[in-house]
């Protein structure tokens, strides 16, 4: 009996530690927030307890809705490009070609880069005067495409999105690339031998058995487009005239800037709901398909 109750305690003694951590660090403070969403709060003095008050004043703010339907944009383009292309690269550099291992790297750098570096750097790029884009253009006699490509409203949200879509494709490609090792080339051969073409057998043997990879990457998409923070703090902190807001940077605003800790939580509050939504979804699906 003391030897089973040594070998079942023993597990949890190396998890204490990590477990104490995690409580102390993550789920205090989550739960905090939620407190946190109830009161009125400029970070210095006492809480003062306000009910739904926070939330009630949030769904009248014109910019909550705005950063709102600027995160579902982000979605939008996340589940989309990124996934498309980073299929359509994996495709092309899983077969045994010269240069191959070069451009996984290449296609794969933008990655090892933290979205504050990729920020700056395409702030530069960006640049009215001086910027890449538009000195290019003005070289090849295209004045008039020449934009303020960060300060246009028109333009901004979908300036910025590009530069986390270019970040977010080689991450998607690596992923493709880990899922199609494990395609059963048997198929591929036997629909060959059926007479099948190279879009036929992608479509009716590769494809399904990258849906469960396809899974992950659709949900990582979603989670890093609701996530989605460093760029637009860099880049524009929302502007011009908040065209380019969402909600994590509105949280931060509204808490470090306007000292209104308690609105900034509500904010984080519906962001967690929306992520915890999409993450019920998935599970679900992964459930689904292991009881089918």
């Amino acid at each position: 009996m003391n030897k089973n109750f040594k070998r079942d305690l023993t597990p949890w003694l190396f998890l204490a530690v990590p477990l104490v951590i995690y409580l102390i660090w993550v789920i205090g403070p989550m739960f905090y927030t939620f407190y946190l969403s109830l009161t009125k709060w400029d970070g210095l003095s006492r809480p003062e307890f306000r009910g739904f008050y926070n939330f009630i004043k949030l769904f009248k703010d014109p910019v909550f809705y705005t950063s709102l339907k600027n995160n579902f944009i982000w979605i939008g383009f996340f589940i989309t490009v990124p996934v498309a292309v980073g299929l359509a690269l994996a495709m092309a550099l899983n077969r045994r070609v010269p240069g191959s291992k070069f451009f996984k790297a290449s296609f794969y750098s933008p990655m090892v880069l933290s979205l504050v570096v990729c920020g700056l750097v395409w702030s530069w790029i960006y640049n009215p005067a001086q910027g890449l884009i538009n000195a290019v253009l003005r070289s090849v006699g295209l004045d008039y495409m020449a934009k303020g490509w960060l300060s246009d409203p028109d333009l901004v949200l979908g300036s910025v999105i590009t530069v986390a879509v270019w970040r977010q494709v080689g991450y998607v490609m690596i992923l493709y690339l880990a899922g199609l090792q494990g395609v059963d080339t048997f198929l591929i051969e036997a629909s060959k031998i059926d007479g099948a073409n190279s879009w036929q057998t992608f479509r009716h043997v590769i494809l399904p058995q990258l849906q469960p990879i396809t899974v992950v990457v659709v949900v990582i998409s979603i989670i890093d487009s609701l996530r989605a923070f460093d760029l637009v703090s860099v880049m524009t902190r929302g502007g011009p005239f908040n065209r380019s807001s969402v909600l994590a940077n509105y949280m931060y605003i509204q808490s470090f800037n306007n000292y209104r800790m308690g609105y900034g939580a509500a904010i984080a509050v519906i962001l967690f709901m929306i992520s915890l939504g999409f993450i019920i979804m998935y599970l679900g699906q992964i459930n689904q398909e292991e009881n089918y």
